[in-house]
């Protein structure tokens, strides 16, 4: 399966499905951070990459099977006053992964935002989704479910052509309250986790990689909707 990745971040989100679907493997990747893009190079050799999401599109992206990303969410927050939402410049900017998803027109579509203020993206990104021919079903998941000690908790839309697909979702997430995913769908690997605070100060990039570690997608919640996206393959065989 080819995954395409928009607003990249460090890749947490392509790591976690490439380890839950065999034979996965990144073939764009599109981020508008430099030390990013660095981070990203030296994992994904082989993908393209790019910075800017206003820039491609069909005519410069390779075919993908999967399209995934988390759209920025500064206009999303609750801290945020001025209530812009998705019509935001900055959270706006899902209308440039709608437009792309219309034209490299992928299987598989996965969106990943924030919980806490759900209301304000999901109903309308579903609503475009369907503009687009897709039925979409947003499934919520916390780091703290896949072992974590923070909660860290997002909403992932995921989304297929054929809304028949999405019907044969695997039982555990019949509930959606984002305790759904059982000890069986759990990544087998999480290491002790890092301590970013650690670095001495003046350590190069520090203040670069501390804001990449904190906007980045957990690769173990990635990866149980890399397993869930695989079940509902199989199911389909």
């Amino acid at each position: 399966m080819r995954i395409g990745s928009l607003f990249s971040g460090i890749g947490g989100l392509e790591l976690g499905l490439e380890r839950a679907i065999p034979g996965a493997h990144t073939v764009f990747q599109v981020e508008q951070n430099k030390y990013a893009r660095a981070v990203l190079a030296k994992h994904w050799p082989n993908a393209q990459r790019f910075d800017d999401v206003k820039e491609v599109g069909a005519h410069n992206l390779p075919a993908c099977d999967l399209l995934c990303g988390g759209f920025p969410c500064q206009d999303l927050s609750a801290l945020n006053s001025n209530g812009t939402g998705l019509e935001g410049s900055r959270s706006g900017l899902w209308g440039e992964f709608a437009r792309i998803a219309g034209e490299l027109e992928p299987r598989w579509i996965i969106v990943e935002n924030v919980h806490h203020t759900w209301r304000r993206w999901v109903p309308s990104v579903r609503r475009d989704l369907y503009r687009l021919g897709y039925a979409s079903v947003p499934l919520r998941l916390s780091a703290a479910d896949v072992g974590a000690r923070h909660r860290r908790r997002r909403v992932f839309i995921l989304a297929h052509p054929d809304g028949q697909q999405l019907r044969k979702l695997p039982r555990w997430w019949s509930r959606q309250d984002g305790q759904g995913a059982p000890e069986s769908a759990k990544p087998n690997r999480w290491p002790a986790p890092p301590e970013p605070c650690r670095a001495p100060h003046g350590l190069s990039h520090r203040v670069d990689r501390l804001r990449c570690l904190g906007n980045a997608v957990v690769p173990q919640v990635a990866e149980v909707m890399g397993r869930v996206v695989m079940q509902l393959e199989e199911g389909s065989a």
